[in-house]
């Protein structure tokens, strides 16, 4: 009954956008012609206001102001006529620049010449005037005038007239286009109908098939039948929904068997990502300094921290591995610290207390940089004068312990510290610190310890539960993090140590 369709999303994309299409039709026919319409109104409505305003001066005002000059009432050279004459012109040439219909433009055309002879007349009259031409002539003018007055009244009366027939046209145009508009909507919301319900139906079928079949197979995965298949429904957006389904009836049981490991595997590509957040502010404060430099002329500094930075993120990256040597290790602190020294020169000394003999063993990377950065950030800069950062690294071994005296064995290890004299932790702040290390959810909420949360969870992944940070503070004095890590480790997949 219901034809195939081969995607739901471009079904309905092009059902809403057709209908779309068809709802925009009668609303622009509606606002164009009625833009048309109104300006059309607008026009005439303008131009019968002002014919009837020129007609009434015509009428009037230029009669009673000859009048007054040949009744000698005023002089000649005081009179208004001229204003009045500008004014006739003016609006004439107005009414002529806004109308379109061509038989008006032809009576504004026999206006405009009128009007042209009537300052004729005047113009007359006044040379009559200054040649003390008796009352019985500029009474002769006076009557030519009047009667120019009167032709010009007639033709923009008529002009009205015609102006208002164009206004009942402009009203059948209206009642033709609402008459029309309503035949379009019609149409178009018919159409409109036809394609919803053919949408709805179609769609609604082509989902509701392949549902029940899935739901069909859930219930049967969920009663033990793994081998249970659904059909390919044919439609792409469910294709791969019934594709997962059957790969999971035929994968559950080695999924079940891979859980542990893959939550491993999905706790350490969380701290990797972890990682990634120790350092991007560094990479654009070390840069802003670079730039410093530069325009400073320090070339000695700007060759110092570049060939510094270049080498920080060369261990950084290290190929990839999780795994370098102890001697990088430092050397990617060193760098660092390097960096760090040029930009707070007044404020930060550091030094390294290395035994020897430990260059070549191999330790997790990226432990060391994030504690002297938590050092410099949250203890040396929150102190007054010069601060001093101290890393060290000291083999020692357990032969002394009970354990190892009771079983005859003995174990290496390597310890790392980084101690400062900062201004340290006061104890609720540092009781805080140590139970946001051990969150294992909502790590989105640590408060300025994301460096060491990250560290310390990385070392309880790589080596075991152990292994973890510890730390020791004292308000005003300063903070010590070490961790402890076996000197013999065995690194499986990291062959470039």
């Amino acid at each position: 009954m219901f034809g195939k369709i081969s995607s739901i999303k471009k079904r309905l994309r092009s059902s809403y956008i057709l209908i779309i299409v068809l709802m925009i039709i009668p609303t622009l026919y509606s606002v164009i012609f009625s833009r048309i319409h109104t300006m059309q109104y607008d026009k005439i409505i303008t131009n019968v206001s002002r014919a009837n305003r020129l007609s009434q001066i015509v009428k009037v005002n230029v009669s009673d102001e000859i009048w007054d000059i040949v009744a000698g009432k005023i002089e000649f050279n005081e009179g208004n006529q001229y204003v009045i004459l500008r004014q006739i012109r003016s609006g004439i040439a107005g009414m002529m620049d806004s109308t379109s219909n061509e038989k008006n433009r032809q009576l504004l055309v026999v206006a405009s010449r009128a009007e042209d002879t009537l300052e004729n007349y005047v113009n007359m009259l006044g040379n009559q005037i200054n040649d003390n031409a008796s009352v019985a002539e500029n009474e002769k003018i006076m009557d030519e005038i009047r009667g120019v007055c009167s032709l010009i009244y007639d033709i923009l009366q008529n002009f009205i007239v015609s102006e208002i027939e164009s206004a009942a046209d402009t009203n059948e145009s209206i009642k033709r286009s609402s008459i029309n508009l309503t035949f379009i909507q019609s149409i178009i919301g018919l159409i409109i109908i036809s394609i919803s319900i053919y949408a709805f139906t179609s769609v609604s079928e082509n989902i509701r098939r392949p549902i029940h079949d899935m739901e069909v197979l859930s219930s049967r995965i969920a009663n033990g039948d793994l081998n249970a298949r659904a059909e390919r429904p044919n439609v792409k957006e469910l294709n791969h929904l019934a594709e997962n389904l059957n790969t999971m009836a035929g994968k559950i049981e080695d999924l079940i068997d891979e859980n542990v490991q893959e939550q491993i595997n999905l706790q350490k590509a969380e701290m990797k990502t972890l990682q990634a957040q120790i350092t991007p502010h560094f990479l654009y404060n070390t840069f802003d300094t670079i730039i410093w430099l530069a325009e400073s002329g320090q070339t000695a500094e700007v060759i110092e921290i570049t060939r510094a930075f270049s080498d920080f993120f060369r261990i950084s990256l290290s190929k990839g591995h999780e795994w370098i040597t102890v001697s990088q290790e430092l050397d990617h602190v060193r760098n660092y610290l390097k960096i760090q020294k040029i930009r707070y020169e007044n404020i930060l000394n550091y030094e390294f207390n290395i035994d020897d003999g430990i260059d070549n063993v191999p330790v997790l990377k990226l432990v060391l940089q994030p504690l002297v950065e938590n050092a410099i950030y949250h203890g040396i800069k929150n102190k007054r004068g010069r601060g001093k950062i101290t890393v060290s690294a000291h083999r020692i071994n357990d032969r002394e312990t009970q354990d190892s005296a009771e079983s005859g064995d003995s174990t290496d290890y390597i310890v790392f510290s980084v101690e400062d004299n900062g201004i340290g932790f006061t104890p609720p702040r540092l009781e805080e610190v140590l139970n946001e290390l051990n969150k294992k959810s909502d790590v989105e909420n640590l408060k300025a310890v994301y460096g060491l949360y990250n560290v310390n969870k990385r070392l309880n992944l790589y080596y075991d539960k152990s292994v973890s940070l510890s730390i020791k503070s004292e308000y005003g004095k300063g903070t010590l993090v070490s961790f402890t890590v076996p000197f013999n480790i065995n690194v499986s997949g990291e062959s470039d140590v």
